[in-house]
């Protein structure tokens, strides 16, 4: 599925997911040949085995750069793609389209929940995002307890342990982290 959207997004990971976010500059009248070039070189990232899926974002302002990214389930599918002859032909054949990379970063796990799109800083130290998502964790658990926990009680435990995992991971992507990591941004982009 490709994204072409200015908007800003969060991705979420697992534990063993790379996600690549990769910042073009392209100069003024090479748009729509690079637009050409990055949904080729997307969609044929995207036939690689354990690739997750890829967004292609517009710049947001003139003379802005256009963002790639891509997720693949783990380091070794990240590898794969990189070192292959597909995406070394895309590379060999991208003259005359006009455009630089600005910025590339690799992120690895939790920190995808902590990446700002548009931003080459580093992820936040690991204990840090180790306090933000307990931050965010326990008001769901509470709350999911609360709410979901009386009509679950006759459930099967996997059933019930399979509910309880598909809304807290849901809630954790869209609501408490992208809540959490905006209140505490001060503190978490400290050194």
């Amino acid at each position: 599925m490709a994204i072409a959207d200015t908007s800003e997004h969060t991705v979420p990971a697992d534990s063993g997911e790379v996600s690549l976010l990769i910042a073009r500059q392209v100069e003024p009248g090479y748009e729509e040949a690079f637009e050409t070039w990055a949904r080729g070189i997307l969609e044929t990232a995207a036939t690689f085995p354990d690739h997750l899926g890829y967004g292609l974002f517009r710049p947001a302002a003139p003379g802005a750069p256009w963002f790639l990214v891509h997720r693949f389930r783990n380091q070794a599918a990240f590898e794969r793609w990189q070192d292959s002859p597909e995406r070394a032909a895309f590379f060999a054949h991208c003259e005359g389209h006009h455009h630089t990379e600005i910025a590339r970063r690799e992120l690895h796990g939790m920190e995808t929940w902590f990446a700002k799109p548009g931003t080459t800083r580093p992820a936040p130290p690991r204990w840090k995002m180790a306090i933000s998502s307990g931050l965010a964790i326990f008001p769901i658990s509470l709350l999911g307890n609360a709410v979901l926990g009386p009509y679950l009680v006759d459930v099967h435990f996997v059933v019930r342990t399979a509910a309880f995992a598909a809304v807290f991971s849901t809630l954790m992507t869209y609501v408490a982290m992208p809540a959490v990591s905006r209140l505490l941004r001060p503190w978490l982009t400290r050194g």
